[in-house]
C-alpha cells in the first residue's frame, strides 16, 4: 500500500458548494455596491472567508476597520449556512460515496482538510460524517493554505506521518499546501492544469488505481 491515509479537501472534491458561495457573496456584494461575477469568484478558490472577503472589496478594503469586515464576513456565512441547510443526502455524488467507502476497506484512514469553517455541517447534510476518522477544517488553524497547517493537523490528528498521506485537491492553493507540508497530491478540476501535483486525476474513482 503505497499510502496509509488520504486527506480530502471538500468544496469541489467531496461536494459541490460553489453555487451557494456564489450566491452568499453575490448578495453581499450587490448590497454594498460591489462589482461580483463569476471571474472574481474563481478567485476565491481555496481561498479563507477573510481573504475572500478582501479580494471582493477590492481597493475599499482600507476604508473598513477589522471589526467591519469580520462583520461583513459573518453576514455572508449566516446566508451561506442558511442556503447550505437545503442540501440533501442527493447532492452526493454516488461515485464519490463509493470511493470514500473503498478507501476504507482497504485499511487507510480518511479525512478532510478543508479551509471551510462548515464543513461539519455539510458533512451531516451530505450524512457521511461517519465515513472521515477526522476533521481539520477553518475552525482549526491560524493560516490558510498555501500554508500547510490544515492538512499537517489532519495528518498529526491522525496518528499518520505525512509522507504517507496523499491529498485530494481541486485548487492550486491546496496543491502548494500538500507539498509545503510533505505530502503528495492528486489534483481534481482546475488544479490539473498547473502541472503542480503528482497525479491528475479525471475523475475521483481514478484515486483507486494510485492508492
Amino acid at each position: 500500500m503505497r499510502y496509509k491515509a488520504v486527506i480530502f479537501d471538500l468544496d469541489g472534491v467531496i461536494c459541490e458548494t460553489d453555487r451557494y458561495h456564489y450566491r452568499a457573496w453575490k448578495e453581499l456584494a450587490d448590497s454594498m455596491g460591489l462589482a461580483f461575477d463569476e471571474t472574481i469568484n474563481n478567485k476565491l478558490r481555496g481561498v479563507s472567508r477573510k481573504d475572500s472577503l478582501d479580494i471582493i472589496l477590492g481597493e475599499s478594503v482600507t476604508l473598513y476597520s477589522n471589526e467591519e469586515k469580520e462583520a461583513l464576513a459573518e453576514k455572508k456565512n449566516k446566508r451561506y449556512r442558511e442556503l447550505l441547510e437545503g442540501m440533501t443526502p442527493k447532492d452526493l455524488d454516488a461515485e464519490v460515496k463509493l470511493v470514500l467507502k473503498e478507501v476504507k476497506n482497504r485499511g487507510m484512514k480518511i479525512a478532510i482538510g478543508s479551509s471551510s469553517k462548515n464543513a461539519k455541517l455539510i458533512l451531516d447534510r451530505l450524512e457521511i460524517h461517519s465515513l472521515f476518522d477526522t476533521i481539520s477544517d477553518g475552525n482549526n488553524i491560524v493560516k490558510a493554505k498555501p500554508d500547510p497547517e490544515i492538512f499537517l493537523k489532519a495528518a498529526e490528528w491522525l496518528g499518520i506521518e505525512p509522507k504517507d498521506c496523499l491529498v485530494v485537491e481541486d485548487a492550486k492553493s491546496g496543491v502548494l499546501a500538500a507539498e509545503a507540508g510533505g505530502m503528495d497530491c492528486a489534483a481534481l478540476g482546475d488544479a490539473r492544469k498547473y502541472g503542480l501535483a503528482k497525479y491528475n486525476l479525471n475523475s475521483i474513482k481514478d484515486l483507486l488505481d494510485i492508492l
